[in-house]
């Protein structure tokens, strides 16, 4: 290799390295900054020309991240997520009964959009509802936030590295489903199995001497036309419209109103989020252009072809050093050249996803979790997370393989 391909080589292992860790020494930045510099100084080197850099950009992952945060930011305007939580509190009368339905609501909710949106958006009213019933919080907001990572894998557009499998492969949105929401419905059974019984003297047979009315309200009009446009945007999947498309035409008739503000909106999209996704489609880009792209398939290949239990492996250890996105972007151009692409495909979107149960280290969703519930007074350590969190993870690892491998 020439000193240019030295040069990129320690740019994009700096670059992977930030993001894993989430910051560089004495620099104030965070993952979206770190992987745009990463990405401005491969272009500035020569490594991977603009108007290919442009083109490594996979802008149907992008649309489908931008209309599903319109989507989400609409629901909670309207109060859909107090909505939902006030019910399961209705419903709750034990402590056994209020775990199933957070397992489950979470679950089912980050199906539909996006685990980090559900993990942001219930952690406040898990955390209202538990301490107002002097309950030991803990628990519950394991089983949320390992609920969100393991109910995403059920969908193309649960979190992100599944839209990322779902536009590079192009599985339809009904494949997906049928295969991978079988070892989500699992997985959840799982989370409240170990946590029962982890927390066995939380989970005692006892009810709730009271009951706790969650105090907000919901703005109708605007919930119901979320509604319509979900299903609608769930009909058309089904049917067949690209996936990109039928979110952008939900997002698009949410923002048909009369009353609510643009910029209400656009202000509280996560343009960090989109900035990351580009800026790592050019690293990754940058990685297949100069060359090094064959090195990494090299490396990659003999571990990744030997079904979903060696592919689960690698992906596991991968999506642990550099995080989960970065790990399907680099398994890319990996995976079509596989015996069993399809397949190669569903294992990569399983391991990524369920591997951020692992440590609370591991999916931006628990750091969400543990950052909130700190600001609250609740402390959600990293020993205490693995109590119950790697457990869960294991375990529905094995479930994923044995699925995928039948």
């Amino acid at each position: 290799m020439d000193w240019k391909t030295w040069v990129a080589l320690f740019i994009i292992v700096g670059t992977l390295v930030g993001v894993a860790i989430g910051r560089w020494p004495w620099l104030r930045m965070n993952r979206a900054t770190i992987a745009l510099v990463g990405a401005t100084a491969l272009i500035a080197l020569g490594t991977i020309p603009l108007e290919k850099a442009y083109h490594a950009i996979d802008w149907n992952t992008i649309v489908l991240l931008l209309a599903m945060m319109v989507l989400n930011v609409n629901l909670r305007l309207a109060g859909f997520f107090h909505l939902v939580t006030s019910q399961v509190i209705h419903y709750a009368r034990t402590p056994r009964r209020l775990l199933a339905l957070i397992v489950v609501i979470s679950g089912v909710l980050s199906a539909l959009f996006l685990n980090d949106t559900i993990a942001l958006m219930l952690t406040p009213l898990v955390l209202d509802v538990t301490l107002s019933l002097k309950r030991n919080p803990i628990p519950y907001l394991v089983a949320l936030v390992t609920a969100a990572n393991v109910g995403s894998v059920a969908t193309v557009m649960g979190n992100p590295q599944n839209m990322l499998v779902g536009m590079a492969s192009g599985i339809s949105f009904i494949d997906f489903f049928v295969s991978l929401a079988p070892i989500a419905a699992i997985g959840l059974v799982i989370i409240w199995v170990v946590i029962a019984l982890v927390y066995r003297r939380e989970f005692a047979a006892t009810t709730f001497a009271e009951t706790y009315a969650l105090p907000g309200r919901q703005y109708r009009p605007l919930l119901n036309k979320c509604l319509v446009a979900t299903v609608l945007m769930l009909v058309a999947m089904v049917m067949g419209t690209p996936i990109p498309l039928a979110a952008l035409m939900a997002a698009a008739l949410v923002l048909l109103t009369r009353r609510l503000k643009p910029e209400r909106v656009f202000k509280e999209i996560d343009w960090g989020l989109l900035v990351f996704f580009a800026s790592l489609f050019v690293v990754t880009g940058a990685i297949e252009v100069s060359g090094l792209g064959a090195h990494l398939f090299a490396a990659l290949r003999p571990w990744s072809d030997g079904g979903p239990a060696s592919l689960t492996g690698v992906a596991v250890v991968l999506s642990n050093l550099v995080s989960n996105v970065p790990a399907v972007m680099l398994f890319r151009p990996v995976v079509p050249t596989l015996a069993e692409p399809t397949t190669a495909w569903l294992t990569l979107a399983m391991a990524t996803t369920l591997a951020g149960n692992l440590t609370l280290l591991g999916s931006v969703a628990n750091l969400i979790v543990a950052e909130i519930a700190r600001h609250r007074g609740v402390k959600l350590s990293f020993v205490e997370y693995l109590k119950a969190g790697t457990p869960i993870a294991v375990l529905t690892l094995l479930t994923g393989i044995a699925w995928l491998a039948r």
